[in-house]
């Protein structure tokens, strides 16, 4: 049987050559990629959240992996109805998400595989949303690297791309380049597998599952024509001009100065310069200059332009008909805006985007400041995070941490402290966070303050420490559980990141699959093939748990043997046979057979 990393290699060559790809269907027999799919998806929290048929990651087995290529083989497979739940969106209205199966969500993530090892080497470079080695910091570089200059910012957004995707054209797209009917036709029912909503079904006319493993590289596919006409038709037709040229007004105080400094006259050639500094050196409003940038992050798209104001009226209607004709999407109207890059800010991805300006500050000899592109952290977000922290306009303390002990209580607002900062260390005025992370800390101390019945002071003082950093000493609050038989204790800790502008993104997304041939631990146990409670070698069953606090419940004397080894192992998973599999569902003991 052929490596699972060779085979995603030598389809992601075949792609990088832009040939089609024929006979895709049978990768799917292979079993190397549903063991390289399940140890990508185990971990995932949602892993043990059941769909419309009950299964989860518990009891996968290579047996599971096996039937499913059996139906595969024979075309029998089919994807069930996902169970759809709405969620809560920041506007107040709400998002279908749908839950599949366990074995549809293994049989999509090997489709993925596929799909991406492919498709991932023709991707455009201006597309950054659910991509190996992108991400959000990547698409912002870009803008802040590339775009200066710029006039006119066009805010684009697809109005429920998710669920408006067609799915006759997506077939069509990918008919193109996978020349196999068998894969065509196993894509097409996933699309139209339908979904359970009160327990009654419906029919998926158009969209991608929202939450399918395989929709977000589906979207790519998608919507990478619009990349393509994009990179193809409007960056050629309004990109003219090598450069602007010389503003007059500039050019006649360049000729003025000069003379003052022949004739010795130092005040004077001093005043014409600052006089000078209230000029651009180039002219903004030359005719033969233009210039459009593009990026895009899933359904949102944002240009870049520097023109007058009724051509990038032009671009945003010929995108919108080109969505609407050929892609069949309409553009979001209360989210597609043009907004001049000076004046107001435009916004992406979480971030304030601006042209800056300043004729008063001087970096490396000249006005550097101006033109260039500026990244900020808008205000309602720090006032909504610090709203989540405060009671009656001051912090309090959260009841719902109450309960835990103090390692959890802080590594929780460490947690949610550095995932936000970390996110908008890309933004100029990353040093505005400096409230909320006083807010937070002061919620954080009076949460332990009420556990323990003490004050803030005493808090602090128990858990204030000093910690070397790149950057210098740096004070946090830092929880420590010590361990045994030599190892490294438990750190929880809040605090420590300085808040400067960090210039290059910090990328934090895992490597592409195809790119690493190690197998996962838990894969290499399960390939053992023995159980890991009583060493029978048949009918060989992965137990899993949602979570290791769920070993340490209150009220439990004695803990089974499946747990006391989960917990001394630190693992949520445990490779047992059917029969212990079966006991510990029952409650019954488990006991090695030696």
């Amino acid at each position: 049987m052929q490596n699972a990393a060779t085979v995603l290699d030598v389809i992601g060559k075949r792609g990088a050559r832009g040939l089609p790809v024929k006979r895709l269907y049978r990768q799917l027999f292979n079993p190397q990629l549903f063991l390289m799919a399940y140890g990508k998806l185990y971990s995932n929290a949602g892993a043990m959240t059941p769909g419309v048929t009950g299964e989860t990651v518990d009891g996968m087995s290579l047996a599971k992996i096996e039937t499913i290529i059996t139906a595969l083989r024979g075309e029998r497979y089919r994807w069930r109805p996902v169970k759809r739940i709405h969620i809560p969106k920041k506007n107040g209205k709400q998002r279908p998400l749908g839950l599949p199966s366990w074995s549809d969500k293994l049989v999509a993530e090997v489709v993925r595989l596929l799909l991406e090892a492919y498709y991932e080497p023709q991707f455009s470079g201006h597309s950054h949303g659910f991509r190996p080695c992108r991400g959000c910091h990547t698409a912002l570089s870009e803008v802040v690297e590339v775009w200066k200059g710029t006039h006119w910012f066009i805010e684009g957004d697809i109005s429920d791309c998710f669920g408006s995707l067609d799915h006759d054209l997506m077939v069509g797209i990918l008919a193109e380049k996978i020349h196999d009917g068998r894969f065509l036709r196993l894509i097409n029912r996933m699309l139209k597998a339908g979904y359970l909503e009160d327990w009654r079904w419906h029919a998926t006319l158009s969209g991608c599952p929202q939450g399918g493993i395989a929709s977000p590289v589906l979207s790519n596919i998608y919507l990478d024509r619009l990349d393509q006409y994009v990179e193809q038709r409007l960056l050629p037709e309004y990109n003219h001009g090598r450069r602007r040229r010389t503003h007059r007004a500039y050019q006649l105080l360049e000729y003025a100065i000069a003379r003052a400094r022949r004739r010795g006259d130092r005040s004077e050639a001093r005043r014409l310069i600052l006089r000078r500094r209230r000029y651009p050196s180039q002219d903004p409003h030359d005719p033969d200059y233009r210039r459009l940038r593009y990026v895009r992050y899933c359904d949102d798209w944002l240009l870049g332009f520097a023109g007058p104001k009724h051509e990038a009226e032009q671009i945003k209607s010929r995108i919108a008909a080109f969505l609407r004709e050929e892609l069949k999407l309409e553009l979001s109207q209360s989210k597609t805006l043009i907004t001049h890059a000076t004046s107001q800010a435009a916004h992406f991805l979480g971030y304030e985007i601006r042209a800056q300006h300043s004729d008063t500050k001087i970096s490396r000899n000249r006005r550097a400041v101006n033109g260039a592109i500026g990244l900020f952290v808008p205000k309602t977000v720090i006032r909504q995070r610090c709203a989540l922290y405060m009671s009656k306009g001051k912090p309090a303390q959260r009841g719902a941490l109450l309960h835990d002990d103090d390692f959890t209580i802080v590594a929780k607002y460490g947690a949610e402290y550095a995932g936000l900062v970390q996110y908008y260390l890309l933004a100029q005025d990353v040093f505005r966070l400096g409230r909320l992370r006083w807010i937070m800390e002061t919620s954080m101390l009076k949460t332990l303050a009420g556990k323990h019945r003490s004050t803030v002071t005493k808090m602090a003082r128990r858990y204030k420490t000093t910690i070397e950093s790149p950057t210098g000493p740096r004070t946090v609050f830092q929880v420590s559980v010590e361990r045994d038989r030599g190892r490294k204790p438990l750190l929880a800790r809040f605090g420590g990141i300085p808040l400067r502008r960090a210039r290059t993104a910090v990328l934090t997304d895992q490597r592409p699959v195809m790119a690493s041939t190690r197998r996962n631990e838990l894969i290499h146990r399960l390939l053992a093939g023995r159980c890991e409670i009583c060493e029978d070698m048949v009918n060989l069953e992965v137990h899993h748990i949602r979570k290791l606090a769920d070993l340490h419940k209150p009220g439990r004397r004695h803990k089974p043997l499946w747990m006391h080894l989960m917990a001394m192992r630190r693992r949520k998973t445990l490779v047992i046979c059917r029969r212990c599999h079966e006991d510990i569902h029952a409650g019954r003991a488990t006991k090695p057979t030696r």
